[in-house]
């Protein structure tokens, strides 16, 4: 029976997302940034897709997520949304467009939520981006906290290595955590922290948390599609499980196709008008 038939169909909320974590049913997350895969994540039963800033490494090829525009992520997100019947989608607000300004993280929330259709957006950052989640949340729009390693923030720490291993970064994550979902934010990302601690923060919370190398005491997991379908041979971080390698599936299809056109075997007769 495909997922989208029977009961199954019944669209993802922030309110269902509340109660898999009140069951301690595990949230599925994954990241899509086109129609064609979004569609394909979607019928096979993920809970939330997130429109990543990630895009920026393996759609455009930056070495970090920073060069992203408001204008690109709508463009992926409005791609993504229209493949999507079931799952939560979820999209990043880019680098440079919350920060600093609550005015200018409210305007690009809205244009997210507008032009693109999306349900959700994220933003990384504790104490220091509340006025700009408050800002947006008051406008209605769900918002979503990411906490740990935040790659828009990577020139400060200089290494994507582990976060909050130190008593004083591992308090301060404690403590933001709680002041987002004081705020109202319906989740939060937990990335690259030790697995005590996501499990800590997570059991402390009433809203869900997603982690990405943050052990299996969180709520739920996230991996960005192009890592765990094993598309990206270079990225080999501990907390990657290849679930397939479309590399090697890929690079022998298309040989194969340009070997076919050498031979002159395709097209054949069958495959002509």
């Amino acid at each position: 029976m495909s997922v989208h038939q029977g009961t199954n169909l019944k669209k993802v909320t922030t309110h269902q997302l509340q109660e898999m974590k009140a069951r301690g049913e595990k949230i599925a997350m994954l990241t899509a940034y086109d129609y064609s895969t979004a569609r394909i994540v979607d019928a096979a039963g993920i809970d939330v897709i997130l429109v990543g800033d990630s895009a920026s490494n393996v759609m455009a090829g930056n070495e970090t997520t920073l060069p992203m525009s408001l204008e690109q992520m709508i463009y992926h997100a409005s791609s993504v949304i229209k493949a999507v019947s079931r799952a939560f989608v979820v999209v990043d607000l880019p680098f440079g467009t919350y920060q600093g300004n609550s005015m200018e993280a409210l305007h690009s929330a809205i244009r997210i939520m507008k032009e693109a259709g999306a349900h959700a957006v994220k933003m990384e950052g504790g104490a220091e981006i509340k006025e700009s989640v408050d800002r947006v949340l008051s406008a209605g729009i769900p918002v979503m906290g990411h906490l740990g390693l935040t790659p828009q923030s990577i020139f400060k720490f200089g290494t994507y290595s582990v976060r909050a291993k130190e008593e004083e970064e591992a308090q301060k994550l404690v403590a933001d955590a709680h002041l987002l979902q004081n705020c109202g934010c319906f989740g939060i990302v937990l990335e690259k922290i030790p697995a005590a601690l996501a499990k800590q923060v997570s059991e402390s919370l009433t809203i869900p948390t997603i982690g990405i190398g943050a052990g299996a005491g969180t709520d739920g997991q996230v991996l960005v599609i192009h890592d765990m379908l094993g598309i990206n041979k270079e990225f080999k971080p501990r907390f990657l499980r290849r679930y397939a390698d479309l590399h090697s599936v890929m690079t022998e299809a298309i040989q194969h196709y340009v070997k076919d056109i050498k031979d002159q075997s395709f097209p054949n007769e069958q495959e002509s008008y």
